[in-house]
């Protein structure tokens, strides 16, 4: 994979998570609206961003989503790309993003035992972005 595409596909999932941590947290402040999500067994996007897990030193996980993705969006923009210093930066921030979404998994999986289908988008765009950081520090 080139250093372009691998900068496309960054900035792709950067974009898709904010907009699905953006629709988080719209729904998180939102009263009156649901989440298109199941709301009963083991898929329950309710369950999930309600629960104790869903704040961090009483900050809405919601929130710190969409401040991450803006950051990694920019720091994915095209004319950043050739700035060999921020190959670092993106591999930094992906590496707490993805630290953030593996203790969100945890959570769900053996506190909160139910899973947030959007959520999930957001981990897996995480997942992307530290794949392609890690795939350009490697290829400098």
């Amino acid at each position: 994979m080139s250093g372009r595409a691998a900068g496309l596909v960054a900035l792709g999932a950067s974009v898709l998570g904010l907009a699905v941590s953006i629709y988080l947290t719209v729904e998180h402040f939102a009263t009156g609206l649901t989440l298109a999500c199941p709301d009963t067994g083991a898929i329950n996007c309710t369950k999930v961003t309600t629960s104790e897990y869903s704040k961090v030193a009483g900050v809405p996980v919601a929130v710190l989503g969409p401040v991450f993705f803006v950051g990694m969006t920019v720091l994915w923009l095209p004319p950043l790309w050739r700035v060999r210093r921020f190959d670092y930066v993106r591999a930094a921030g992906a590496v707490v993003g993805i630290g953030s979404a593996l203790y969100l998994v945890w959570a769900e999986l053996f506190r909160i035992h139910a899973i947030c289908l959007w959520c999930t988008v957001v981990h897996v765009c995480t997942l992307v972005l530290l794949g392609a950081s890690l795939w350009t520090v490697a290829n400098e």
